[in-house]
């Protein structure tokens, strides 16, 4: 049933209250009509008996307290969903701003899905092949995971994933085109916006792509909105159109900036660093929407990017992250400094998965020997730089020396890849065992 009020009692920052509202639901739709005769959005936070308080999607400016009609729609937060979905370019809240008109919707989805239920999950298997050496031999993304990647303020984390977007496949894809994209991107400047259309659309990809871009210039309170969107549409894609999907969504700091400055408004009390105390389930809430389903075809797989603050590790975003995730990818600014692109940090990046989705029948037979090995000799060069870093080079011995020559080619010539360069999984093996054949037998 669809309820009318008019005026409120109290407008703070984004919040607006609202006394005597009957059979009012958490997280219900609002449409607010102001005297202008023009209507915003709102849904509801918080209820206290017959008080309820509204979070306003466009901000209060111009809203009335004593004229403004509000209208409970009776329904949470939906996003409309259909097959013509792919290709397509939305805001943070799902709305279409591609110019091709709405969508007619199969059906609409309330964003606020569940977590996978542990018992219909499938372990996941099957590699996702990102074209990117590093990632594909060290810490290989498997079909159904969620894989972050942690960054830094100016490193190339964006880069990365416009590579990894234009790139990735699955590995048994053949001809069939049930791999797709739902990449979303909250708080961004209009710049980066148009350079991730641009890059998808010139490199001919934005057809199986799906993308919801939130910019800095947009209401904050949007931002909380956008990666349950992408990941409502990714459910879509998977569980009812059988697709393979990657959720790509930067900056997942930028949510949680958003995230503490919803709930400082709301007088809540803060946790670390001004963090909600809830932000750990918060998240667990998106993260754990990856996954497999018993019975299903199609997958959701996350490759979340988290800046890290002061590129503190342990701040609570990526402390948390960790936490609930299967593993990292971390680049680094020292590579980032030397001009090495994409700077991926092979010994604090890991993918817990990644034992079952490669070998015999998904990469090949010696995946797994060439990464032990290859991590292994990178350990001793690393051991040979803090030593030469004592006594100078020139004193080390020459198994070490060879380490240090070694090391210097891993990482420009393994891990460094031009930013349109696809290199197959074969390639990538192969060119580790190259570089392997520089160091002595007995090594």
């Amino acid at each position: 049933m669809i309820l009318d009020y008019i005026g409120v009692k109290e407008i703070r920052g984004a919040l607006i209250m609202l006394e005597h509202a009957e059979n009012a639901i958490f997280g219900e739709v609002v449409t607010i009509r102001m005297d202008s005769g023009a209507e915003r959005q709102g849904r509801v936070v918080q209820i206290d008996g017959d008080k309820v308080m509204i979070q306003v999607f466009e901000g209060t400016k111009e809203i009335s307290l004593t004229n403004t009609r509000i209208q409970m729609m009776g329904h949470p937060m939906e996003v409309a969903l259909a097959p013509e979905i792919l290709g397509r370019v939305f805001n943070g809240s799902g709305k279409p701003i591609d110019g091709l008109g709405r969508i007619f919707p199969k059906k609409l989805a309330d964003i606020n899905g569940s977590a996978i239920n542990p018992v219909s999950r499938i372990y996941p298997q099957n590699f996702i092949n990102t074209g990117i050496s590093a990632i594909d031999t060290l810490m290989t993304l498997i079909r159904g995971q969620k894989l972050p990647i942690f960054s830094g303020s100016g490193m190339k984390h964006n880069e990365l994933a416009v590579q990894i977007v234009r790139q990735a496949k699955i590995a048994d894809q053949g001809k069939d085109d049930s791999f797709c994209i739902v990449f979303a991107a909250m708080g961004v400047k209009n710049d980066v916006a148009e350079y991730f259309r641009r890059s998808f659309e010139e490199s001919g990809v934005l057809g199986h792509v799906v993308m919801f871009l939130n910019l800095a210039t947009d209401p904050i309170i949007e931002r909380n909105l956008t990666p349950r969107c992408a990941l409502t549409v990714a459910e879509y894609l998977a569980f009812e159109l059988d697709k393979h999907v990657l959720v790509i969504m930067t900056d997942m700091t930028i949510y949680c900036e958003a995230l503490r400055e919803f709930s400082s408004s709301k007088e809540e009390i803060p946790g670390r660093k001004g963090c909600p105390g809830y932000l750990y389930s918060d998240l667990a809430s998106m993260y754990e929407r990856a996954g497999m389903i018993r019975g299903k075809n199609g997958s959701v797989t996350q490759l979340p990017i988290v800046t890290m603050p002061n590129d503190d590790v342990t701040h609570p975003v990526p402390d948390l992250t960790r936490y609930i995730t299967e593993g990292q990818i971390q680049l680094d600014r020292a590579l980032d400094t030397k001009g090495i692109y994409p700077p991926i940090d092979v010994f604090a990046s890991l993918s817990r998965l990644m034992k079952d989705g490669i070998g015999e029948g998904f990469t090949r037979a010696d995946h797994s020997a060439l990464s032990s090995q290859l991590f292994a000799s990178y350990s001793r060069v690393m051991e040979a730089r803090s030593l030469a870093s004592v006594i100078g080079e020139e004193e080390l011995s020459e198994s070490d020396k060879r380490y240090i020559r070694f090391g210097k080619m891993f990482e420009e010539q393994f891990i460094q890849q031009g930013f349109h360069e696809n290199r197959t999984i074969e390639q990538s093996l192969d060119l580790g065992w190259k570089l392997l054949a520089s160091l002595p037998r007995n090594e």
